[in-house]
């Protein structure tokens, strides 16, 4: 079967492969057998190319990709919830750039037969990223106010339907313009343009309701501006790094504040457990169209250079095996 392998550490566009593996074999008793049918390229993947991801292959070569979805065609003998042709999102880990899998039953999720595929092939990482942002750090109630950045990301647009579809409200920050209207249709209430204002614009925004949390996956000074809008003793979690600096905060708002300010990382061993039960929630989403991944393009496990050139670039990419 072909695979695209992560031949060694380096430069993504040089160190992955397309080749010839043997196929992995009939199922165990509690085991199933998948052919993958869509998988995203995501940052995690490239940050694990280059060998600077927190988890990391054992040994190389190895296959990577960390989210996809595929179609069943064996059971083992003991499998009794999933049948050959049902849709599945293939488990959490690096499994997913090839073209059968094979793996715990129980590791995979079945998913409704009128989901979108594409939309169900982006389910592992940040959907269910989305869900436990907003579940595992502080109890949020209907009409309660949240922040975020990089709302026009992935996760971002997750974070915004799940917080819709709980009656939970937020503010979101982008740095285009010209997608503000965009990110207001998938479901945010407030949209701001990232700049110097933004506390002034919040407070114009909301008044005096209190924003009880922040959700930071770019770093930098945008830490910051989430430290000074979030209310005292209030929470921000850290998930990302997009502008590729550290975090930074205000003094004042840290000591005289009192901000929380926390790690999210989506394999945190107290995270695992919940990861199905995010899933399911999340597939809810994809299927009632409120969570809507804008695709740039569709490639080939044999152009996966050009797909990583194109994911650079930017743009949600999918690889169709």
């Amino acid at each position: 079967m072909k695979a695209i392998h992560l031949t060694q550490y380096g430069d993504p566009k040089e160190v992955l492969e397309l080749v010839e593996i043997p196929e992995p074999g009939a199922p165990g008793a509690e085991e199933i057998l998948v052919r993958v049918n869509y998988s995203p390229i995501n940052n995690s993947d490239l940050l694990m190319a280059r060998g600077h991801y927190a988890m990391l292959p054992p040994a190389l070569p190895a296959i990577i990709g960390g989210e996809g979805v595929g179609t069943v065609e064996k059971i083992g003998s003991n499998v009794k919830h999933i049948k050959p042709g049902d849709k599945v999102s293939l488990p959490t880990g690096p499994i997913a750039w090839a073209e059968l899998v094979k793996a715990p039953a129980d590791d995979f999720l079945v998913l409704p037969d009128a989901i979108d595929i594409k939309q169900a092939a982006m389910l592992t990482i940040n959907p269910i990223t989305a869900v436990l942002l907003l579940t595992e750090f502080i109890k949020l109630e209907k009409d309660d106010w949240i922040i975020l950045n990089g709302a026009n990301s992935g996760v971002g647009r997750g974070i915004i339907a799940v917080a819709k579809g709980r009656g939970i409200k937020t503010i979101a920050i982008v740095r285009r313009k010209e997608i503000v209207n965009e990110i207001l249709t998938a479901g945010a209430d407030v949209v701001l343009v990232e700049s110097h204002e933004i506390p002034e614009q919040v407070k114009a925004a909301v008044g005096k309701a209190n924003i009880k949390l922040g959700l930071d996956i770019v770093g930098g000074e945008a830490t910051n501006t989430l430290a000074k809008v979030v209310r005292s003793y209030g929470d921000i979690v850290v998930f990302g790094q997009m502008s590729g600096q550290g975090i930074s905060v205000n003094v004042v708002d840290l000591v005289f504040r009192g901000m929380n300010i926390h790690g999210f990382w989506l394999y945190y061993p107290h995270f695992l457990a919940r990861h199905k039960e995010a899933k399911a929630e999340a597939a809810g989403l994809i299927l009632a169209g409120k969570i809507n991944v804008p695709i740039a393009q569709t490639y080939k496990p044999a152009d996966i250079r050009e797909a990583v050139e194109h994911t650079l670039r930017g743009g949600k990419v999918l690889l169709e095996f």
